[in-house]
């Protein structure tokens, strides 16, 4: 991914106000941010952690998703969740369900949409082995090269976001 400045960032949301995009914080660590490992930006808010946010790149321009983390996450030391991004398994902990509200008349009226997710929106690290997910059992072996997870993985985030920004007249990939 290209690294995008504060201000891209914050023009590219497509389903919250101008004012929102404005107030939301960006991670406290995003001068360090390892652009060159990711296929989008996500983090969770850090002056809101009930709120969450993802930058994809796309060829007219990156768009900006803003998601809603739940107030409270259910956590268990024996079972594991999957994400439906990246497909890692995690314990149950390391997956979050967001939901984001969707572009347009339709999220102003409270519509939205929501998918489980890595709670850290890192999937893009997961998925190369940079970082790896916490799980009793260990990570599972996949035929893949990463090349073709990461694909797998825009393709399920390209899906979301297309459900996300349906009927408002943001342009697809």
């Amino acid at each position: 991914m290209e690294p995008l400045s504060e201000k891209k960032i914050r023009t590219s949301f497509v389903n919250c106000t101008k004012g929102e995009a404005a107030r939301l914080r960006l991670p406290l660590d995003f001068a360090a941010t390892p652009w060159e490992d990711l296929d989008f930006l996500g983090w969770v808010d850090p002056g809101a952690p009930l709120r969450a946010h993802l930058v994809l790149p796309r060829a007219g321009g990156p768009v900006g998703i803003s998601l809603r983390v739940p107030s409270v996450g259910r956590t268990s030391a024996v079972k594991s969740s999957l994400c439906q991004i990246c497909l890692t398994g995690h314990a149950s902990s390391g997956v979050t369900l967001l939901a984001a509200p969707l572009a347009g008349a339709r999220g102003r009226e409270g519509n939205t949409v929501g998918t489980y997710v890595c709670a850290d929106l890192a999937c893009s690290l997961y998925v190369r082995g940079k970082r790896q997910p916490k799980l009793r059992a260990g990570r599972q072996e996949e035929s893949l090269t990463v090349e073709e997870r990461i694909a797998r993985m825009s393709g399920n985030l390209e899906a979301f976001v297309a459900r996300v920004t349906a009927g408002a007249g943001v342009p697809a990939a």
